[in-house]
């Protein structure tokens, strides 16, 4: 306990150890708000949270004041699907609307943040943030706009060598891309799409499966491309693994890190992954939409070059001369189209200056309890108990080792929960549903407290009786 003793109750033990060591320190049993307090009490990185705007319960519209105090903030559980607002964002966004108000054109070079080179100015902060040097990231366009423009110059595809590698259910844009790549090129996705499912019976993929494919098809590969972190199962892949083994085979390695950056602790630099995209509005906090980032490693600056060219490639010191003479930058910086949104740009700054007040490190060591404490709530009451076959009971699907997964934890109901999740959101609980049976919670160690996971939990029982399924005594 010496560890908790000096503020930081994060480090030496799992979880579980963790939390039954402060319940017997409280001398409170280890599913008591007195333990979610306590964590909170001594969190380094509690001061965080006040730099995000968190939505009443009032405010939401699905909200039944008749259920609970409309005056409290929400149980905000959905980070990774839209993140909180920073505080700063109207701020900067304001200061941007009065300088166009004020100076008109004069704002392109004007200002703390000239339009004509404002995302340069936060891509250091952005590089941090996924392990990468600042020459290796630029913040441009979607993240699919992102990915196509990478494949086109990654994706190489010979006769015998066409194939693109990825998770079976990749999401959907992901996916798409990929097809459409590989019909540009003149090739049948049936042929050249080699998606890897899980073993019969289990949800997620094996380390030891993805990276046998890849010895065993790696001559037919051209592209790996997969996800950071698995969108629906929350599996946190082994990237320096699969990089590794992809590149021993011939293969160019990208990710899709929409869900791994900001949540997971990434160094794509030092990994050596090729290329990577990820988009901005989920754990990185920049609104619906928000402007999304490139990776490109230093090692390809000189040799890959984009196939679609814009003038926002050309070199800055020599883009407004407009002579129409290329002088392509290198590396990701070459791989721009266009002027980013600098109404894009203030929100994604506001987020980042957060995560600059600490380090994906400290982060992730908070992360690790915090979703671990989720785990054992939700062990504890609802593991399946074959004496009481009607209670409601709940399989984790998300790996139980902390090192395959990020902060999210899918949580599948032996019962359905469409009435489940609305009862949820009446009581003030913003997470996400899949049909038929699953929920997808996201305690964001940014901006979450153990007090959101305690009342999360403890709001899922009210929602399970109330919803006619049954519900066990909290």
């Amino acid at each position: 306990l010496c560890s908790m003793k000096a503020m930081d109750p994060f480090i030496g033990s799992t979880p579980r150890e963790t939390v039954k060591q402060v319940s017997d320190l409280l001398g409170c049993s280890p599913t008591s708000a007195e333990v979610a307090s306590y964590f909170d009490q001594h969190d380094t990185l509690r001061h965080l949270r006040e730099k995000f705007l968190v939505p009443k319960i009032a405010d939401l519209p699905p909200s039944d004041p008749s259920l609970v105090d409309g005056s409290k903030e929400c149980i905000y559980l959905v980070g990774n699907s839209l993140g909180l607002q920073p505080k700063m964002a109207r701020k900067y966004l304001e200061e941007e609307l009065d300088k166009w108000a004020k100076t008109g054109v004069h704002g392109h070079t004007e200002g703390s943040r000239p339009w004509a080179w404002a995302e340069n100015n936060i891509e250091e902060l952005m590089a941090n943030v996924v392990g990468a040097k600042t020459e290796e990231v630029a913040l441009m366009n979607g993240l699919t706009v992102n990915l196509h423009l990478l494949m086109l110059s990654f994706y190489k595809p010979t006769a015998a060598r066409h194939r693109i590698l990825l998770e079976d259910k990749a999401f959907p844009s992901d996916h798409y891309a990929v097809e459409s790549q590989i019909r540009l090129r003149g090739f049948d996705p049936k042929q050249s799409m080699l998606l890897l499912s899980p073993r019969p019976g289990e949800e997620t993929l094996r380390t030891e499966d993805i990276l046998d494919v890849i010895e065993k098809e790696g001559d037919s590969i051209a592209v790996v491309m997969f996800s950071g972190v698995q969108y629906y199962t929350g599996q946190l892949f082994d990237m320096a693994a699969i990089t590794e083994a992809g590149q021993r085979k011939g293969c160019y390695v990208g990710f899709d890190c929409a869900h791994a950056a900001g949540n997971a602790e990434l160094k794509l630099h030092d990994w050596g992954v090729d290329f990577a995209c990820w988009c901005s509005y989920k754990y990185l906090n920049s609104g619906a939409g928000g402007i999304a980032g490139a990776f490109i490693h230093k090692k390809h600056k000189d040799t890959i070059k984009p196939a679609l060219l814009g003038w926002w490639g050309h070199d800055l010191k020599t883009r407004f001369q407009m002579d129409n003479k290329l002088h392509l930058q290198s590396g990701v910086s070459g791989f721009r189209l266009s002027n980013q949104p600098i109404l894009l740009v203030c929100p994604l700054q506001a987020s980042l200056e957060v995560f600059n007040m600490t380090s994906m490190q400290a982060l992730r060591r908070k992360s690790l309890l915090l979703t671990g404490y989720l785990e054992y709530l939700i062990r504890h009451y609802y593991t399946e108990d074959p004496a009481k076959p009607h209670k409601p009971h709940i399989h984790i699907i998300t790996p139980s080792d902390p090192r395959q997964r990020g902060c999210q934890l899918s949580l599948s109901f032996s019962v359905p929960i469409r009435k489940v999740f609305q009862e949820l959101e009446k009581r003030g609980v913003c997470c996400d549903m899949r049909e038929p049976s699953v929920l997808r919670i996201a305690p964001v160690p940014l901006y979450n407290t153990f007090s959101d996971v305690h009342r999360f939990v403890k709001t899922l029982g009210s929602a399970l009786g109330s919803s006619s399924a049954g519900c066990c005594k909290f």
